[in-house]
């Protein structure tokens, strides 16, 4: 039996049934590939931003996207969420073609952005209350509480999120991105301008989602981010993958290659040192 909870004003309960049944697939899965892109171009007018990209993100995993700017790391990221139409290839979320079935894929999708836009004048309550809301989930005033004690914000229900610091409000916002239990997670350069406390909590909760059996897909320009927290990685540039592997591994590979020996600063090799000596010293605007 489907239950189906209030949700917010105009919402279609398709949408609801649909987030229930997604449910199964996350508990049915056990490190399965959650996301697959197979042969992805992407091109605006004459331009191509992404070039045959092809890369899976499995269940249980953290996977790194990194790339200079301009190097096609927010198109693929776009066509994964369905926000733009790629030229070609094909991109399935838990089993579903995001063009065949876009609901489906959807749902099974938690999206955290660089930059939070909440409504300042709310409250955490309020702002928690009306994605739980959206997303057809039933939100207990225990619920409620456990989750903001869970980010630490526990005293705070009904503080502005215009109030909070950075680090809190990027803790809120992933709350909000996950609050559907999404099988893969989408995360765009999420601990960018934090602190370094602010940073590493944000690491360990990432990292419990991994041991929950979620697929995370993150952006990051931070290396020691990168290495830190990333299963695998996949180096894009000038809209193609140029490498895809463990961080160790790709170290380990290219360690005596001359372009990354080049820039070594301290003499031992590091995964920037890979990065830089795989996509060049210049500066990307």
């Amino acid at each position: 039996m489907i239950k189906i909870y209030p949700s917010a004003p105009g919402i279609d309960l398709h949408l609801q049934i649909v987030f229930i049944y997604k449910n199964q697939y996350m508990n049915d899965q056990s490190r399965s590939s959650i996301l697959q892109v197979s042969g992805l171009n992407v091109s605006y007018g004459t331009f191509r931003a992404v070039q045959d990209v092809s890369f899976e993100v499995k269940s249980g995993e953290i996977f790194g996207l990194l790339g200079p700017n301009g190097a096609g790391k927010t198109s693929t990221l776009s066509a994964v969420e369905g926000l733009l139409k790629p030229e070609s290839g094909m991109i399935t979320v838990a089993g579903n073609d995001i063009r065949e079935r876009p609901l489906h894929a959807r749902a099974n999708m938690g999206v955290q952005l660089q930059a939070t836009s909440f409504q300042p004048e709310l409250t955490l309550t309020e702002i928690i209350k009306l994605y739980a809301g959206v997303y057809g989930v039933k939100l207990t005033s225990g619920k409620l509480q456990e989750i903001l004690e869970e980010i630490k914000l526990g005293e705070s229900a009904t503080k502005k999120f215009g109030q909070l610091s950075g680090g809190q409000q990027q803790r809120v916002s992933l709350v909000i991105a996950t609050i559907h239990n999404p099988t893969l997670v989408l995360m765009d350069e999420p601990t960018t301008g934090l602190d370094p406390q602010s940073r590493r909590q944000l690491w360990e909760r990432i990292e419990a989602m991994r041991e929950k059996g979620h697929g995370i897909l993150l952006t990051t320009h931070s290396m020691e981010e990168a290495e830190a927290v990333c299963d695998r990685i996949a180096i894009i540039d000038h809209g193609r993958v140029i490498a895809i592997n463990n961080p160790q591994a790709l170290i380990d590979l290219h360690r005596n290659d001359p372009n990354v020996i080049s820039v070594s600063r301290k003499g031992k090799i590091t995964l920037e040192d890979v990065f830089i000596g795989l996509t060049g010293r210049t500066v990307r605007a």
